[in-house]
């Protein structure tokens, strides 16, 4: 690929040629002479479905990148209200797939999961819920477009949400009362019109569930992400496990670092802080740390190395956080240039290190699993997908002296231990979902309360008594993927225990881990969830005890660690 990132054409959708585009590949695939025939027609499908989803990526990559700027905003609306069309269109492709006469042969040379992934796709999606899906869109755009819009002024200086959590772990106390009140005075303040659009929803998403013959959003929230051999018992029985296993000893690392920070009466703007004389913040500008990635991903494979220069080449990366880019992270891909896409939003703070290694975990899978010829092959669901960003964080530890210096032992404990607070926090918000969508008939207040009862449950350690709106019961307003991804953020969790074991097969014998590690990569998505773990010779969180055999090394590491003194 000769083009950078700023090349990419921005170009609008042309519904009615994508429509005859279409509905030309369904006549081929119905009037095919024979199997051969069939399969060149299903193939050249593959690349014109690559070629769409890069004009819609290309899209959304700006408007994130953009939220404010009228021309990428209009070109985003015209992308919400076309996209569920085209999805028709492609269904109405896949209908005439299942009724050709060529089908077994076809399932021979594509394999039956690309078909049971087919006839998933045409169970959750009808023409009767198009609107419903333009809509959808609309209301999380509109999300994205408030939280990327927001401007903080914070002693002479303008910053977004990103920006000003940087002082919420500053060490002076009354920098981080000042710049927690500031963050979420910002969401008090958006409250109701936050609450409006997550109402509509929720609402939204049931209607298109019943319409499609589902009981609730539930079953049709799991077959969206793709979820087709674990069901909503199996992640119920799941959050158990974190609630028995995990959530004791979490109340333990709290309980430290509380200690550590020597604050007789400490409150919400403290949790923030987790050493007493600050935490540990990466050396160098992002441009500096940028640099340390490449020398880190030279030295870890030649794979690494060569995919690390890839994406400088061709500035597939926009990591600095500023007004008007939406919060959070991601990496996305360009399938017609091969390409993974990173985003984040650098602030100064340890996060940056881990964002940027978590992203390039996913952008490596993306790069090792780039010449998959089908598209639903190179990416697993989701929850695979989380493996190959959080086991990077680990993989990435020896290297971590360049960018923490000697804080480096203060990072790796406290990326360790955050990683275990974090799976009660994950399964909290997936609780709290399931609750939302079996009752979408709630109102805020009620989601509120219901929020606030879960994560006593689970994240007993938290006292917010000192901060009214979120004692309300509020915390879940600021995660984005409550609103634009249900369900998904338990991924993160089933992730995040694979990754452990990841972390402690480098730490018994690294090339031999960093080898199973490129081999899911190379994997991408030919499996789903549970057989790709097992084709991988990987632990399925799910079975009982697997959380508690993931659990006991990091324990066994952290327990003999004296927190204080580092």
């Amino acid at each position: 690929m000769e083009k950078t990132f700023e090349q990419f054409p921005l170009r609008r959708p042309n519904i009615n040629k994508i429509q005859s585009e279409i509905e030309n590949f369904k006549e081929r695939i119905l009037n095919a002479n024979d199997a051969n025939e069939a399969k060149k027609v299903l193939k050249a499908f593959f690349k014109y479905s690559d070629k769409l989803d890069t004009l819609f990526t290309t899209i959304h990559v700006n408007f994130t990148l953009k939220t404010n700027d009228p021309k990428i905003v209009k070109l985003m609306e015209i992308a919400n209200e076309v996209s569920p069309l085209v999805g028709n269109y492609q269904n109405e492709f896949y209908k005439a797939v299942l009724a050709s006469k060529f089908l077994p042969e076809l399932k021979d040379k594509f394999g039956q999961y690309f078909f049971d992934m087919i006839e998933t796709s045409l169970k959750i999606y009808d023409p009767i819920i198009i609107e419903d899906l333009v809509e959808e869109n609309k209301l999380d755009m509109k999300r994205s477009q408030i939280i990327g819009g927001a401007k903080i002024d914070f002693r002479g200086e303008t910053y977004n949400l990103a920006g000003i959590a940087k002082f919420m772990q500053d060490l002076d106390r009354d920098t981080r009362k000042e710049a927690s009140d500031l963050y979420y005075s910002f969401y008090s303040e958006h409250e109701s019109e936050l609450a409006e659009i997550y109402d509509k929803l929720v609402k939204i998403r049931d209607k298109m569930a019943k319409k499609l013959g589902f009981k609730n959003f539930i079953e049709l929230g799991y077959l969206r992400l793709g979820r087709l051999d674990y069901d909503a018992n199996d992640v119920k029985a799941y959050r158990e496990q974190i609630k028995s296993e995990v959530v004791p000893y979490a109340s333990t690392l709290f309980k430290r670092q509380l200690k550590r920070i020597e604050i007789k009466k400490p409150s919400y703007y403290d949790y923030s802080l987790t050493f007493k004389d600050g935490n540990p913040t990466p050396k160098g500008s992002e441009e500096e740390l940028v640099s340390k990635a490449l020398k880190m991903y030279e030295d870890m494979s030649e794979e690494t190395g060569n995919f690390f220069r890839f994406m400088l080449e061709h500035h597939l990366m926009d990591l600095k956080a500023r007004p008007g880019k939406d919060m959070g992270g991601y990496m996305t891909y360009f399938p017609l240039y091969k390409a993974p896409f990173v985003f984040a939003n650098f602030n100064g703070t340890s996060q940056d290190v881990a964002t940027l290694t978590h992203e390039m975990g996913h952008a490596f899978q993306a790069y090792e699993s780039r010449n998959i010829s089908i598209p639903a092959y190179r990416n697993p669901t989701l929850e695979a997908c989380e493996i190959h960003s959080m086991s990077m964080e680990f993989i990435s530890w020896p290297w971590m002296d360049a960018f923490f210096g000697d804080e480096v032992d203060k990072y790796r404990f406290e990326h360790l231990a955050d990683a275990v607070l974090f799976l009660p926090y994950g399964a909290a918000v997936d609780a709290f979902q399931h609750a939302v969508y079996e009752r979408p008939e709630m109102n805020h207040d009620e989601r509120c309360k219901v929020w606030r009862d879960i994560e006593r449950e689970y994240l007993p350690f938290k006292d917010y008594s000192e901060q009214p709106f979120l004692s309300k019961g509020t915390y879940w307003m600021r995660q984005s993927h409550i609103y634009s991804s249900p369900f998904y953020y338990i991924d993160y969790t089933l992730a995040q225990v694979v990754a452990f074991e990841f972390w402690h097969r480098a730490n018994v014998n690294r090339d031999k881990a960093f080898k199973k590690y490129v081999k899911l990569c190379k994997m991408g998505g030919k499996y789903p969830f549970q057989s790709l773990l097992k084709h991988a010779g990987l632990r399925i969180p799910f079975h009982d005890g697997m959380i508690k055999k993931a659990l006991t090394p990091v324990k066994r590491y952290l327990n003999a660690i004296d927190d204080k003194a580092l």
